[in-house]
């Protein structure tokens, strides 16, 4: 099985987990993070904003401006589960900002439209 093949059945295993109401084991969980935020940074390539979905990954993506030193002026931070959810649309993103499971910073930094990732 090729490396992108695993990632991809570690996405579809770890959204069955949380369709059934179980977090996913830590390795799947990693596997399916890091898959999803390579899709994102390959659908909205640049380097304006920085997704942080600790302790997985963080990638810049987004066209404009560049950061290079220091905390990002446009950051999205949020934890494994419910970027999870985000990508597959199974939570909303205004919600998510709401209730406080995504931090978003900077006046790039609603990326709502990137979502669910594809």
């Amino acid at each position: 099985m090729s490396p992108s093949s695993e990632k991809s059945s570690a996405v579809a295993e770890a959204l069955e987990s949380l369709a059934n109401g179980v977090v996913p084991d830590r390795l799947t969980l990693r596997d399916a993070v890091r898959a999803l935020l390579a899709q994102l940074a390959t659908s909205a390539p640049g380097r304006s904003v920085e997704v942080r979905v600790p302790p997985y990954g963080a990638i810049q993506c987004v066209d404009g401006p560049r950061h290079t030193r220091g905390t990002p002026p446009n950051l999205v931070e949020t934890d494994p589960v419910t970027f999870l959810q985000l990508a597959a649309g199974r939570v909303e993103w205004d919600t998510a900002v709401a209730d406080g499971r995504i931090r978003a910073s900077g006046i790039r930094s609603d990326i709502s439209p990137l979502f669910p990732i594809r």
